[in-house]
């Protein structure tokens, strides 16, 4: 019969002192609530969706010709 992972954990565990025990359960208590704690992340689209900036196409490509307007500048 092959060894599952489950299995293996169980005899390290039962191998343990009741203080090492302990130790372990507060160890996988913690991985429970560092991955369940973290907050989900929005997206930059929705995190400003509420500001009712709207932004056409016409104006990013005219933001971007003046940005790049004086690239490559000349070193003297």
């Amino acid at each position: 019969m092959s060894t599952t992972t489950k299995d293996l954990l169980i005899g390290k565990i039962e191998g343990l002192s009741i203080v090492d025990q302990q130790k372990v359960l507060e160890f996988i208590n913690s991985l429970e609530t560092s991955t369940t704690a973290e907050p989900k992340r929005k997206s930059l689209l929705g995190r400003f969706a509420d500001l009712g900036v709207s932004i056409s196409k016409e104006e990013i490509d005219q933001a971007r010709r003046e940005s790049w307007s004086n690239f490559p500048r000349e070193i003297s």
